[in-house]
């Protein structure tokens, strides 16, 4: 498991990508990513193109990124989720809160 950060030029964008399991040892490492920026980007990416396991502490997590960024009024994107980990999103009814791609 890693997660890693990169920040647009612009710093408007913020990605967090995350490898492997999703889960509760995580949690720190998904936390540093995002509240490291002093300045709070416009919009967050969860890119999870290579996460292979989601559980409900990787459900807790989105939402306090998502609350940290603005909660509703947040632009929060999850992309890339194999169809394992959409599933798992859905049932959650993570796409009514979350922009999924």
């Amino acid at each position: 498991m890693s997660v890693d950060s990169a920040v647009s030029l612009d710093g408007k964008k913020l990605t967090i990508m995350v490898k492997g399991r999703f889960d509760f040892g995580s949690h720190q490492a998904f936390r540093d990513a995002y509240e490291r920026f002093y300045k709070v980007p416009e919009t967050y990416v969860v890119d999870l193109k290579e996460t292979t396991y989601v559980d409900s502490s990787a459900l807790g997590m989105l939402l306090l990124l998502r609350d940290h960024a603005g909660g509703d009024d947040a632009e929060v994107r999850v992309v890339n989720s194999n169809s394992d980990v959409r599933k798992i999103l859905a049932i959650s009814n993570f796409d009514k809160l979350f922009d999924i791609s």
